[in-house]
């Protein structure tokens, strides 16, 4: 793993929800933004709290009218992370979304034509202390109502990379828009430059990381449903963590934006970019030695033990002895299962044998017993107490070598007739 790449660091928050820091040696930050009218403070206020819930660590709301600069004044005091006003084409939005208390600002200075305006909002952050971040789209930076402009725009772009076009322009507009930015003394900015391509994500990613020292908001835009959106989000995000890239990231979904946070804060975990909070679930993907419904088992342990068990623990759910062991011995609580039985070990050591149906109340209340061990001080987590012997293939959860030589199971013999 690449050493993470050392940024200007940002302050986002205030003394009452807690200030959010994004750069520097600060851990990499989670993200979302609300999907519901910011004016309708009740269900504004839900969701952003469902998503703080769920380990956001920073919730954007849009601000396209009035009326939902008026809301955040209602809003900001009953919410628990730091909130984001999005701002596009009114610069005023971002003047009443500063006065209302706003804890930071997200401005695409390009969609504001008029500088004056731009000026206006940098000088109400300078004064506030709020800090901005500098979003450049792929589907927005193009001049798309001046043909000759788009035109030698197009011209300045470089043919030797395969989105080169794309790239220097890109690169082109932030230059431009942090010139802005530097005329009037103001450093307090985190930049993205997203795409829906996860190659050209890397690409722009990889090359303004190289050029700016501004922490960086990691993002696929347009990302499409999870299904997908998690793929092409990942295959972006992940490339460029696993190279010391980025300081906060948002997954993009169009669907529950509750996975967002959920995908964005496991892709760090996974990545060792954040300290794990809650249950780390591992499990088989089953083959044709499955003698349990595995599936089913995997399912209900998530529902059970997400929400429940707060400390890092580290559950192994294996539906056959070929991989069960290794996995029981890394894990601080695993099962693996075989002939309609399930043998769980808690730290290596072997703690039942049960048949299918106790499988998962037994697993959940080894979980719940050794968490409280754990936090009585009693046992220490990722320690392995013993060393775990695969049992016979076909014996405790199989058909038993004793069974074969009583002539219970037929012998097979290969290359004889």
């Amino acid at each position: 793993m690449v050493t993470r790449r050392k940024t200007r660091q940002i302050s986002v928050g205030d003394d009452r929800v807690g200030r959010v820091f994004i750069g520097g040696d600060a851990p990499i930050s989670v993200q979302t933004m609300t999907v519901g009218y910011t004016h309708d403070v009740d269900a504004c206020v839900a969701e952003i709290e469902r998503y703080a819930k769920a380990g956001a660590d920073l919730v954007r709301v849009a601000v396209p009218e009035r009326k939902d600069t008026d809301a955040l004044k209602c809003i900001l005091p009953q919410v628990s992370v730091p909130i984001v006003a999005d701002v596009h084409f009114h610069y005023q939005r971002a003047l009443e979304a500063i006065e209302a208390g706003v804890h930071k600002i997200r401005l695409n200075p390009g969609n504001i034509t008029d500088r004056d305006q731009v000026h206006s909002v940098i000088d109400a952050c300078k004064e506030r202390k709020v800090p901005i971040r500098i979003g450049v789209n792929e589907g927005s930076i193009i001049e798309r109502k001046d043909k000759q402009r788009r035109a030698l725009e197009l011209g300045k772009f470089f043919a030797a990379h395969k989105s080169g076009h794309m790239l220097a322009l890109m690169i082109a507009k932030l230059e431009e828009y942090l010139d802005i930015f530097a005329e009037r003394d103001f450093h307090d900015i985190a930049i993205s430059a997203k795409s829906m391509d996860a190659s050209m994500v890397i690409d722009i990613y990889t090359e303004i990381s190289q050029r700016f020292d501004f922490p960086l908001h990691l993002g696929v835009t347009h990302a499409g449903p999870r299904e997908t959106g998690a793929i092409r989000s990942i295959a972006g995000l992940g490339t460029l963590l696993a190279n010391g890239i980025g300081d906060t990231l948002r997954i993009s979904y169009a669907s529950d934006h509750l996975d967002e946070v959920k995908d964005g804060l496991e892709l760090l975990y996974c990545l060792d970019k954040r300290t794990r909070k809650g249950v780390e679930l591992i499990a088989c993907p089953t083959c044709g030695r499955i003698q349990v419904d595995l599936f089913a088992l995997v399912k209900e342990v998530e529902r059970t033990l997400l929400p429940e068990i707060r400390l890092p623990i580290k559950v192994a759910v294996m539906g056959c002895i070929v991989n069960g062991p290794g996995e029981a011995e890394g894990a601080d609580v695993a099962v693996f299962a075989g002939d309609r039985r399930g043998i769980i070990y808690v730290q290596g050591q072997r703690v039942a044998n049960v048949p299918e149906p106790e499988i998962l109340p037994r697993l959940l209340e080894e979980c719940r017993a050794f968490e409280a061990r754990v936090l009585r001080g009693d046992a220490k987590l990722g320690e392995k107490l013993v060393e775990i012997i695969p049992p016979d293939p076909i014996g405790a959860l199989g058909s038993g070598a004793e069974k074969i030589r009583a002539g219970f199971v037929e012998r097979i013999t290969i290359g004889k007739t």
